[in-house]
């Protein structure tokens, strides 16, 4: 069966995406789980981190938020049995792509896919949905009656996390980066406080926080990037400085963020976000920003471009 994997060069630039021919063990493991996969989710690869665990691979499998239909299981699992739908994320060092026509994966990484939920909504969210949870609870420790900044709202990710904090009594302002995403989270319900629209120039961020909050801050902010100089490329024009969400943060707020190289001098809180459970609804929320599902013959294509951040996900469907 073809699996889709990442040729690592030199640099991260000299990245190449190619299919290959590989293998499925027959033979399963005492907790291990046979599952045929139906729907697959590309989201960026970290290359830098791959390099930093030295798994030492020369392809790096590619595709780990898999839905699927267990196929069969080992002598000692427990939460699962055969024909169960299930969801989940292949581990960083697995040896197969979530590609492939089926897969071998411990069953502590899968849970039962919600039955409301199709195969392409489940694979779409689980990963994002789990680092919402991440980023809110663990991290940011949200509470009933805090107000959050999610920047980029209208991404898979800033979706999942705006549904999750309405949930627990969270005032959600948000950020969209085009005419587009704002019309969306404007219709959305339960209805964003407030709307950002940083893609026009006469929108301050800093000031429609304070604005919201009567000068004293926010008490979350989610971001999607950070803008650390003045001299970016013009894919980051959109994202915030760090001064900026310093200053619209509020006493004893938090920062959760996704730049790897970020520092912030003086007494701030900063955690990094990382992937890795949220349960999902709403799935037409849940699949915005992405497009119509691929076949496997065009997922070298799409990753690359989801690689490039030319589009935030992909989801590949097997035919």
């Amino acid at each position: 069966m073809k699996g889709l994997y990442c040729k690592l060069g030199e640099t991260a630039a000299d990245a190449k995406f190619v299919v290959r021919e590989t293998n499925v063990p027959s033979a399963l493991g005492s907790n291990q789980v046979k599952v045929q996969v139906k729907a697959c989710a590309l989201s960026p690869l970290d290359i830098k981190l791959h390099e930093d665990l030295k798994f030492q691979r020369d392809l790096v499998p590619v595709g780990r938020e898999i839905v699927g239909i267990v196929l069969q299981v080992g002598p000692k699992v427990t939460f699962f049995q055969p024909d169960d739908e299930v969801v989940g994320i292949l581990p960083l060092d697995t040896a197969m792509s979530g590609l492939c026509d089926a897969v071998v994966i411990n069953e502590h990484h899968l849970v039962q896919k919600p039955e409301k939920l199709s195969w392409v909504e489940a694979a779409g969210a689980i990963r994002d949905g789990l680092r919402a949870y991440t980023a809110l609870h663990t991290l940011a420790r949200m509470a009933s009656g805090h107000t959050l900044l999610v920047l980029d709202g209208a991404s898979p990710f800033g979706v999942l996390s705006i549904q999750l904090a309405h949930y627990h009594g969270v005032k959600v302002l948000a950020s969209a980066l085009s005419s587009e995403d704002q019309k969306f989270l404007e219709q959305l319900r339960p209805s964003v406080a407030r709307v950002i629209g940083v893609w026009d120039a006469k929108v301050d961020l800093v000031d429609s926080c304070l604005e919201e909050t009567g000068g004293l801050g926010v008490d979350i902010v989610m971001d999607s990037g950070v803008r650390l100089h003045e001299e970016e490329p013009e894919a980051r024009c959109l994202l915030p400085y760090k001064h900026d969400i310093i200053t619209l943060i509020g006493v004893g707020g938090h920062w959760v963020t996704t730049e790897q190289n970020l520092q912030v001098d003086g007494n701030f809180f900063f955690s990094p976000l990382f992937s890795p459970g949220s349960s999902v609804n709403r799935q037409h929320r849940v699949t915005h920003g992405l497009e119509d599902p691929v076949p496997l013959y065009d997922a070298t294509v799409s990753m690359e471009m989801v690689q490039k951040n030319q589009v935030r996900k992909r989801l590949v469907i097997q035919l």
